[in-house]
């Protein structure tokens, strides 16, 4: 965005708008304006019910705000054209320091309907203009940072809602699993406990007995191969070869 340096011209219309009333306040008032003894000048403007120069006087302390309300109020009461272009020049001034430049330009140009023909008005006026221009545009850039910045945010809000929500879910599916696998190790003492305890009387009966029967039928099963053994050995023994007999019995 340009930059525009300028200076604003800061004439005052300072001539007093004489009076019937207080007129002797208003001469001392101007003097003490004169040397720059503006809050002195204050005090008599205000004793000489001046409210023109009143804005004048605070306007040079920096009261810029008082200064408006007096000079709109001088407004209320100018008979002249004249007087009318003085107090809106300096109205447009007051308010060019508040940086309200749109009131500043509306100011300017009634000065200029009163008197087209002052140049530092005119300049004032262009200024205003070009003021209130460059102030819209960083306000509308504001406004558009503004809105990248609302974009950004709500972008990076949306972003930790999904990391969030992503996260959630994971430590859910931590918690099942963990509870699956507190689950299966609960089962597992469970089954050791189980195998663990002493077994039923009548059931390691029945068990004795199964296993004195397997053992009954393993040793017959032995007999009954040690009897074939013996046949064929018998078998060989007429054909001349010689025989080992077994001394020993299995059952």
């Amino acid at each position: 965005m340009r930059v525009l340096l300028v200076v604003m011209v800061q004439l005052f219309f300072s001539l007093p708008l004489l009076a019937q009333s207080g007129q002797k306040d208003l001469v001392n008032g101007n003097k003490l304006y004169n040397t720059r003894k503006y809050a002195n000048a204050e005090q008599k403007y205000r004793q000489s019910q001046s409210a023109y120069n009143t804005g004048n006087a605070v306007y040079r302390q920096y009261q810029t705000g008082e200064s408006v309300v007096h000079y709109q109020k001088a407004l209320k009461s100018a008979a002249t054209k004249e007087e009318k272009h003085r107090i809106l020049h300096n109205l447009g001034n007051a308010l060019m320091k508040q940086k309200n430049y749109q009131q500043a330009v509306e100011a300017y140009k009634n000065a200029l309907r009163n008197n087209p023909y002052d140049d530092e008005t005119r300049y004032n006026y262009a200024l205003a203009k070009q003021m209130l221009k460059d102030n819209q545009q960083n306000n509308d850039n504001q406004q558009d940072q503004n809105q990248d910045n609302k974009d950004d945010k709500n972008q990076q809000d949306n972003q930790n809602q999904d990391q969030q929500g992503d996260q959630k879910n994971q430590d859910k599916q931590d918690q099942n699993q963990d509870k699956k696998d507190n689950k299966d190790n609960q089962q597992d003492k469970q089954d050791k406990k189980e195998d663990n305890q002493p077994k039923d009387p009548e059931q390691q009966k029945q068990d004795q007995q199964k296993q004195q029967m397997d053992n009954m039928l393993q040793a017959l099963d032995n007999h009954e191969k040690e009897v074939r053994k013996r046949v064929r050995e018998k078998d060989r023994k007429e054909e001349g070869q010689p025989v080992r007999v077994p001394n020993n019995k299995d059952w």
